[in-house]
């Protein structure tokens, strides 16, 4: 008996539980709020910087469906819909104005674009703006389907996005004269 609680004791004194971070502190993760020296113009070309590693994101099903939460919290739904657009964009389709890629979206959630997207730096933390580029990202179907979150919504034009084919953004689209930079 004697040896059965000594050998218990050493098991459980070498016993250390993980410690786990399971969401960042949004204000300690901020970055600075500096101000970005970019084209807002459309087509190619990326942002200046690309900021967190998007696979980090975009193959996280926690991120993703975060990001779900915060598109519809944010108030994204207003212009672009579910995702098949209204008075913004669609963000389904393959034609991307601002480049498709996760920096590119990312980059338009901070710093807005002419003639209608507003800048959110300072108003959604850093961590938060990335979840909804992942989220965003997955809406065109370009995360694994793994990742993807279920569809929520009977009102979405488009099947979930798990069972969408994986697609690539097509950099460039119809830009309206209104978006178009003044010369």
């Amino acid at each position: 008996m004697r040896h059965a609680v000594l050998f218990a004791l050493v098991l459980f004194a070498g016993c250390e539980r993980e410690d786990r971070e399971f969401r960042a502190d949004p204000v300690a993760t901020e970055a600075d709020a500096r101000i970005a020296m970019t084209s807002l113009s459309p087509g190619k070309g990326g942002p200046e910087r690309s900021g967190a590693n998007a696979k980090a994101y975009e193959e996280n099903a926690y991120h993703i469906s975060q990001g779900k939460k915060f598109y519809s919290w944010f108030n994204c739904k207003g212009c672009h819909a579910n995702g098949g657009g209204g008075s913004g964009p669609a963000l389904m389709d393959d034609r991307w104005v601002y480049g498709g890629e996760f920096a590119n979206i990312v980059q338009t959630i901070e710093e807005g674009r002419p003639n209608g997207m507003p800048s959110f730096r300072g108003r959604i933390p850093d961590e938060q703006i990335r979840q909804i580029a992942a989220y965003v990202r997955s809406m065109g179907r370009y995360v694994p389907k793994a990742a993807a979150p279920g569809r929520s919504d009977d009102m979405s034009p488009g099947k979930d996005e798990q069972r969408r084919l994986p697609g690539r953004p097509a950099d460039g689209g119809i830009v309206p004269p209104s978006a178009e930079m003044p010369q």
